[in-house]
């Protein structure tokens, strides 16, 4: 029986992967390169499997004209104003109303900060549906996804077995750390993630509007 829902959160609840990434692409080809979408497409929900850094790969690309400070500073003004523009993503919220109603456990396992998330979270109102929400803080340096870590926590803190829960994410690397816990994993890529490989979820959907309740329970039996 299903007792726990967990949500990563980037790319998942809230679209920030699109904004980072194409604030970052239109700033490379502003200067006459490409962003190498297979390198970002390794950082993306976690930093286990690269340590790319934009930044430092554009500055390195013009040979040091541009100052890797200035782009990351100037990135971050960019996608964090389109972020905060954005809604909770499709089928996000009636997940959680679906949840409640059955008396389910809700968390958030996230690679990111609190700081980070529990601000977003809290902007869109959705804060207080959470019974846990686990983030990078909470694990050891290094111990994101795609370790299990962030999710073993959860599992812990919720006081659920793994067999117990299902994981919605959105990346790759989110998806490896879901399979090395061994919880059933669905992925629910976005605009960005939809071009990577996720082999290992053991369900793919375009939305979690398409994913009925019946449904999920039915796949996880």
């Amino acid at each position: 029986m299903i007792k726990a829902l967990i949500f990563d959160f980037d790319g998942l609840i809230l679209d920030t992967e699109s904004p980072e990434y194409f604030a970052w692409l239109n700033i490379y080809q502003e200067h006459g390169y490409e962003l190498p979408h297979e390198e970002w497409g390794r950082i993306i929900g976690g930093y286990g499997l690269s340590s790319f850094d934009a930044a430092d790969h554009l500055s390195h690309l013009s040979q040091g004209r541009l100052d890797s400070a200035f782009l990351r500073a100037r990135h971050r003004l960019e996608s964090d104003a389109a972020i905060g523009r954005s809604p909770v993503l499709p089928g996000v919220l009636d997940y959680i109303q679906e949840a409640k109603r059955f008396g389910l456990k809700l968390a958030i396992a996230s690679s990111s900060h609190h700081a980070w998330v529990d601000t977003h979270a809290k902007r869109l109102g959705i804060f207080h549906h959470f019974d846990k929400v686990i983030c990078a803080d909470d694990v050891g340096v290094g111990r994101t996804k795609p370790n299990p870590d962030l999710f073993l926590t959860t599992l812990n803190q919720l006081q659920v077995r793994k067999d117990e829960a299902v994981v919605f994410e959105d990346s790759p690397n989110g998806v490896k750390a879901a399979n090395r816990a061994g919880i059933f994993v669905v992925a629910v890529p976005n605009p960005v993630t939809a071009m990577l490989n996720l082999e290992g979820a053991d369900r793919v959907i375009q939305s979690l509007a398409d994913l009925r309740w019946s449904e999920l329970f039915g796949a996880v039996k």
